[in-house]
């Protein structure tokens, strides 16, 4: 539950510099308070989250050969799908996230998020030990 917590606050912040620095993604702007905000980025967080544990394996599993040969480049652009289909299933549930465009605004997006998770994942190590 813990290691779920860390990962759901690391999406959280993630997705929120994403939302900071690409202008084409849109993260809690229709929310009045601090609170309602915080409490979409979670949500929005924890649906990221569901997202690349079910749908994430299985778009890099049938790209893999795409990954091979762009020498895993390609990630990004799996990355970006996962930033675009969280965009769709956000508005379906009326959470306020939005991205534009797939190009650039998804693949700039997962670029960001992805260097902000590394960031974080090295600040906050998991706790796993290899013996």
């Amino acid at each position: 539950m813990k290691n779920f917590a860390i990962k759901t606050g690391v999406n959280a912040i993630a997705l929120w510099v994403a939302a900071l620095v690409e202008p084409g993604i849109t993260l809690a702007q229709g929310s009045k308070s601090t609170s309602s905000k915080l409490l979409t980025i979670v949500l929005v967080a924890v649906l990221f989250g569901i997202i690349n544990a079910i749908i994430k394996p299985i778009a890099t599993f049938f790209s893999f050969p795409l990954i091979v040969l762009t020498v895993g480049l390609f990630t990004f652009i799996v990355n970006a799908l996962m930033l675009q289909l969280l965009s769709w299933s956000s508005g379906k549930l009326g959470l306020a996230f939005h991205v534009d465009h797939f190009f650039w605004s998804a693949v700039l997006g997962a670029l960001v998020v992805s260097f902000v998770a590394i960031l974080l994942n090295i600040l906050l190590p998991d706790d796993h030990k290899v013996r």
